[in-house]
């Protein structure tokens, strides 16, 4: 059965034409294309592979950008394409999150014409793939600690580091990684194939088990002199990238909650007990009212953060309110849900305990809930409280 969405508040009534198209042509094609096949990809942690390509023909990647085979959609465009990819799965957000917003708007932002010309029409049609190499083994929430290195060395820069839990990494064809130069955080493009590169993939997760996660590590990598990223110095690169990536999750975890509402609600008007459906019990009601609540206000929070990255006036600590709020809404949301499946569940029959799972990464990952709510302290306050 297709998908109907959620709008309790007629939230469609504050989109554009071309917007709403957008929305219901990813959700058709969500439905038709990872739906039937992501439970298998979760089961036996593999990513599908033949949905970049796909991704690359619809204008998902680099949706937000302009030029060089980009869409140039609206930020509230690119926010509904979020929302309906992470219906399917936080994997294939993330795959499309890592692709645009942490790999091609820096090279977009702050590459030189050369580097765009080689890289974002690839990365845009889904032929090349890209990941961001920020958080290291021993410095994720600080990322300013790294001890990942670039050496000048004349005609060459020599990178000596590792960076952890990169998604797309052991796919890359191009890694975006921050390091230090001269003390100073700096932008560079690392590629396949270069002598003392490698992307080993990290197994073992019971989490984003349908999205490829790797380690980095670079052993006297010789990097060209023009493949590094001029337009930026210092954390502020590595940080607007992360706000671009944050924003879309925001939108994305709302998919995820409601294809955990819809699979509730679903399940609670045809499950039998004591004689009648168990959405005829006032608890099961409260639970799915709650839900409905919280969608409803991550929807309006996601809009209006939409149409204020549209007009160039988004703040990063309103983008951590909606990351943070929205994602810890969407995790509770999943919870609740299974609790109305019962120990039908924790089945692969039902997207719920996938979402679950995968939103207890989606909660740590690209700023932690409790950094974001520092972030708003010193927004508040002004005073800094994680350094």
């Amino acid at each position: 059965m297709a998908f109907d969405g959620v709008d309790f508040y007629k939230i469609d009534d504050l989109l554009t034409e071309e917007e709403v198209q957008i929305r219901d042509t990813v959700r058709g094609w969500v439905d038709d294309n990872v739906i039937p096949i992501i439970e298998k990809h979760a089961r036996e942690g593999t990513f599908p592979m033949h949905l970049a390509r796909q991704m690359g023909e619809m204008g998902f990647l680099g949706a937000n950008l302009e030029g060089y085979g980009c869409p140039g959609l609206s930020n509230v465009a690119y926010g509904l394409i979020c929302q309906e990819l992470e219906r399917g799965d936080s994997g294939i957000r993330s795959f499309c999150s890592v692709q645009g917003s942490l790999v091609m708007f820096p090279i977009h932002a702050y590459g030189t014409e050369e580097q765009k010309q080689k890289w974002l029409p690839r990365l845009a049609s889904g032929e090349a793939i890209g990941c961001f190499g920020l958080t290291e083994p021993d410095h994720g929430s600080n990322p300013s600690g790294m001890i990942t290195r670039a050496e000048d060395k004349g005609d060459h820069y020599l990178l000596n580091g590792a960076k952890m839990w990169i998604t797309n990494g052991t796919l890359a064809d191009v890694a975006v990684v921050w390091a230090k130069l001269d003390g100073v955080i700096r932008g560079f493009l690392v590629e396949r194939g270069m002598p003392g590169f490698s992307a080993p993939e990290m197994h073992g997760k019971h989490s984003l088990r349908a999205s490829v996660t790797s380690e980095l590590v670079f052993q006297d990598v010789r990097l060209p002199k023009e493949n590094i990223l001029p337009g930026v110095t210092g954390l502020k690169g590595p940080l607007s990238c992360l706000t671009n990536a944050r924003y879309g999750i925001s939108w994305g975890a709302l998919g995820a909650a409601m294809a955990c509402f819809d699979s509730a609600r679903k399940y609670s008007v045809s499950r039998i007990q004591f004689g009648k459906p168990i959405a005829s019990f006032q608890l099961v009601q409260d639970k799915l009212a709650f839900m409905l609540r919280e969608i409803t206000k991550g929807q309006l929070l996601a809009w209006r953060l939409g149409r204020l990255k549209d007009e160039h006036r988004l703040e990063p600590a309103q983008v951590s309110l909606a990351k943070m709020n929205n994602v810890q809404i969407a995790l509770q949301i999943a919870r609740t849900a299974r609790e109305i499946h019962g120990a039908n569940g924790i089945l692969d029959e039902y997207p719920v305990m996938r979402h679950m799972a995968n939103l207890e990464s989606v909660y740590t990952y690209e700023g932690t809930h409790d950094i974001h709510n520092l972030v708003l302290g010193q927004w508040i306050t002004g005073i800094a409280a994680y350094s």
